[in-house]
């Protein structure tokens, strides 16, 4: 599983989020603080959009509010793999 980190300030936490998001390719995102400390983690399922992505857009809206920099990870898919059979068994 690749990763990818993010260094950012407070503001630009959410478009950074939105972009990330927008890409398409990741699975799951961390918001961390100055001192490495994940203060949120929330996976990205395939397909979500509008209605699924405004409240966690809230979230993260609220913990830029409370800090002024922060840290991005972001865990993408393995793009050797197909999104599709992630989570399937093969018989």
């Amino acid at each position: 599983m690749a990763t990818e980190e993010f260094k950012v300030s407070g503001d630009d936490v959410i478009s950074t989020v939105k972009k990330i998001i927008a890409e398409g390719n990741a699975r799951r995102i961390m918001i961390k603080n100055d001192a490495e400390e994940t203060l949120v983690e929330f996976p990205l399922t395939i397909g979500a959009v509008g209605a699924l992505i405004a409240p966690l857009l809230a979230a993260v809206g609220a913990i830029a509010a409370l800090v002024t920099k922060c840290t991005i990870v972001v865990e993408k898919r393995d793009p050797q793999k197909p999104a599709a059979s992630e989570g399937t068994i093969e018989l």
